[in-house]
């Protein structure tokens, strides 16, 4: 009887990632790994490079592009096409074109390294073989006077002696040729570092330090029932627009903000419309969204209103008048001192 062969199926790992894959017929791009698991680009550098060698070719990458298709900034995507070109993947010149334009021709390198090595062969290629070394620039003034003699006195023709010296170029000639296929190996490391490496730019890692964002504005004369105004419109933003749920911690920290735009004459529910109006979606920091909108649109304070002076009733007329102070109006004021006056001549 035949043994049925029996195979245990292989385990997978127990912990780190578990790969599923399925063969891939069409749709898929071959990415180096020399890329994808660099080590001193950032994943940022690398989603742009991978993106970037699956585009078929003539297809336009510029920043503004590459901005409207994702979701990170300019700057970002300005940052990690720069990481790309500092490390070779990435290579930008400007040519000119016709009608006085200028264009940025874009050129993507899936392995740098053999791509320098390629283009040192090729310009080898083009120059030709490099100059002999130094010995070599010595020994050609030695020649050139060997052959004047021989040159000159060719139309005497009497001197027949000078051949003696024929058998120095010999030597001198037969080593050249050897000497030279030294220092042919040379040409290679010298374009290998610098050909695919542009001008050298220094661009801050992402990892740099940030400047402190702005405080948090607050009012110039605080009172509880501001402050307590402020607490209330946070915690019920979330009836008006769902999506601005905070923690008792985040109405906590902005408080003084709300407070400060109260302060300054605006309504709750102005304040309300311009905190929550057109949301980012996905709103993932509603708290955050909030601390800038607070800073970055913090109304002016309103002038001082001229103080109001209030009306009076005149004690002789009984006409209205404003004044500060109850009395008599104008009027019979000077009636008064009028009277005083013809009091005091007829005395």
């Amino acid at each position: 009887m035949d043994t049925q062969q029996i195979s245990a199926p292989s385990r997978a790992p127990s912990s780190g990632v578990v790969h599923i894959n399925i063969r891939l017929t069409d749709g898929y791009s071959i990415i180096s790994n020399r890329l994808s698991q660099h080590r001193g680009l950032s994943l940022l550098a690398i989603g742009l490079g991978t993106h970037i060698q699956s585009l078929p070719a003539g297809r336009r990458i510029g920043i503004k592009v590459l901005a409207a298709t994702f979701p990170e900034s300019e700057a970002a995507i300005a940052a990690g096409l720069r990481e790309l070109e500092h490390h070779g993947f990435l290579r930008r010149t400007r040519e000119r074109v016709g009608g006085g334009r200028v264009a940025t021709r874009t050129e993507s390198y899936n392995h740098p390294e053999a791509a320098a090595r390629r283009a040192g062969a090729t310009l080898v290629r083009e120059r030709g073989p490099v100059p002999a070394p130094e010995p070599e620039r010595d020994s050609e003034p030695e020649r050139e006077p060997e052959l004047e003699r021989e040159i000159e006195p060719e139309p005497e023709a009497a001197p027949v002696r000078e051949p003696e010296p024929e058998p120095e170029p010999e030597p001198e000639a037969a080593p050249a040729p050897e000497s030279e296929p030294e220092p042919a190996p040379e040409p290679e490391p010298e374009p290998v570092p610098e050909e695919p490496a542009p001008a050298p730019r220094l661009v801050p890692p992402p990892t740099a330090p940030k400047p402190p964002p702005p405080p948090l504005p607050g009012p110039c004369r605080p009172t509880e029932a501001l402050y307590a105004a402020a607490a209330d419109l946070l915690a019920g933003l979330r009836r008006t627009a769902p999506l601005f749920v905070l923690s008792e911690e985040d109405v906590r920290r902005l408080v003084p903000g709300v407070a400060a735009w109260l302060e300054r004459g605006m309504r709750p529910d102005a304040v309300r419309e311009v905190l929550t109006a057109d949301p980012p979606v996905p709103l993932r920091h509603p708290a955050k969204l909030l601390r800038h909108r607070l800073i970055a649109k913090l109304p002016p304070p309103l002038s001082a209103a001229a103080p109001v002076v209030p009306l009076q009733n005149c004690d002789d007329c009984d006409r209205a008048f404003r004044s500060p102070v109850p009395g008599v109006c104008r009027r019979c004021g000077d009636a008064r001192a009028d009277g005083a006056e013809l009091f005091a001549l007829s005395a």
